[in-house]
């Protein structure tokens, strides 16, 4: 019998940001993490105060603020969230053989077996050991849910959170998946997004229960035979996904909302010059190489746009990565020239950098090139990351 686990970091853009910024974000009880009061971003997160006013996350800041006008509004703190994810998978290893990494706030871990290491305690047991070990190290408090597979252990958790009136555990007992499940949404089913749920509800389903009432056949009348298998299968609970080790982070991305709308294409491309620098220097902080670049543009109307190459080898140079950014910006703007008040870049594909040690052969890089940057990284590390810029930021009115 399979024993899963995942842990849930509580709001944990939030409580990394308090933690950073104690006599700031640490004081104000209504906090939105994102940017600030006067930017065009989103929410990144939001405390559960702040919450009950109606924000939610990728919400508008602007729209934020006329909900919640009291709360204070900061940063997302993007190093210190990578760090600190770092440090809590690093302390559940201390737990589990095997822990995946699911985003930089979810953890599964695979129990199975480690049974005899807890004297046979019960599985909540176990949990709450976890998140007293976690809140000691750390100061940031987990929620967890458990059960027989990842899918149970995932909708377990959605009720053990506190924004969900949880105690911080949920564990479904094996043989109990049916009774869990009658208790919960479609809704509540992962993956089953907004379109789905209204597309179900058209034929009058709404709970899980409405969709045990029926047979495979009738729901293939309505939906297409994966939609059917998909469907049955996670309302009976039935999930084969493995717990496997897998790096949480599986790409850096940064962005930068416009103040105002930019239209001329330099504009733009030198805030992506400046994402690229940025991007490119955290992933060669952490010691990795990319070899997926990826471009995001959103339009004055709301409309998101994007294209991405995936390159041979791996890099990890600015030269090379921002040749790439800058093609596939352009081919974007080529195909619709309008305001941009978004754009970004994503790198993915991400690998230890020592798998650059050679010589690249299929792509431009060269040791010059990823000299040259490691030469720049010391040189901010020790005089401020303003130090050194590239000219076409610099020159920047």
């Amino acid at each position: 019998m399979r024993r899963i686990l995942l842990a849930d970091a509580d709001a944990f853009y939030v409580a990394v940001a308090r933690a950073v910024d104690p006599e700031g974000a640490g004081r104000a009880t209504l906090l939105i993490v994102g940017g600030s009061r006067e930017s065009r971003g989103v929410v990144c997160s939001a405390s559960y105060e702040t919450r009950k006013f109606g924000v939610r996350s990728a919400m508008p800041i602007a729209r934020a603020l006329r909900l919640c006008p009291d709360a204070t509004c900061v940063p997302v703190p993007f190093k210190a969230c990578v760090q600190k994810s770092g440090e809590i998978r690093e302390l559940l290893h201390r737990y589990s053989p095997i822990v995946e990494g699911a985003s930089i706030d979810e953890w599964y871990l695979d129990m199975t077996g480690t049974e005899g290491v807890y004297h046979h305690e019960p599985l909540a047991a176990t949990a709450e050991r976890i998140r007293s070990g976690i809140r000691d190290a750390t100061g940031l408090t987990l929620s967890i849910g458990g059960g027989t597979n990842k899918l149970i252990a995932k909708m377990a958790v959605d009720r053990a959170k506190p924004s969900a009136g949880g105690g911080g555990v949920v564990i479904v007992a094996p043989g109990s998946e049916q009774e869990f499940l009658r208790t919960c949404t479609l809704a509540d089913i992962p993956l089953v997004g907004p379109k789905f749920q209204a597309r179900l509800a058209a034929r009058g389903l709404i709970t899980v229960a409405d969709v045990l009432r029926l047979d495979p056949d009738t729901l293939g009348k309505w939906m297409s035979k994966r939609e059917t298998r998909w469907l049955w299968n996670r309302v009976h609970g039935i999930d084969d996904g493995t717990v496997a080790h897998r790096l949480t982070n599986r790409g850096i991305s940064r962005d930068e909302t416009f103040g105002k709308d930019l239209l001329e294409d330099e504009d733009i491309e030198r805030e992506l010059l400046r994402l690229v620098t940025r991007a490119a220097a955290d992933m060669r902080g952490d010691g990795l190489c990319a070899r997926t670049i990826a471009v995001r543009l959103r339009d004055w109307d709301f409309k998101t746009r994007s294209a991405q190459r995936t390159l041979p080898e791996a890099v990890i140079s600015d030269r090379v990565i921002l040749r790439v950014a800058h093609e596939l910006l352009t081919g974007l703007r080529n195909i619709r020239r309008v305001p941009a008040r978004l754009v970004g870049v994503r790198l993915s594909g991400l690998a230890a950098a020592k798998a650059t040690d050679q010589i690249a052969i299929l792509t431009e890089e060269t040791e010059r090139d990823r000299g040259l940057s490691h030469a720049i990284d010391r040189v901010r590390e020790k005089f401020g990351s303003k130090s050194i810029l590239p000219g076409g930021i610099t020159s920047a009115p």
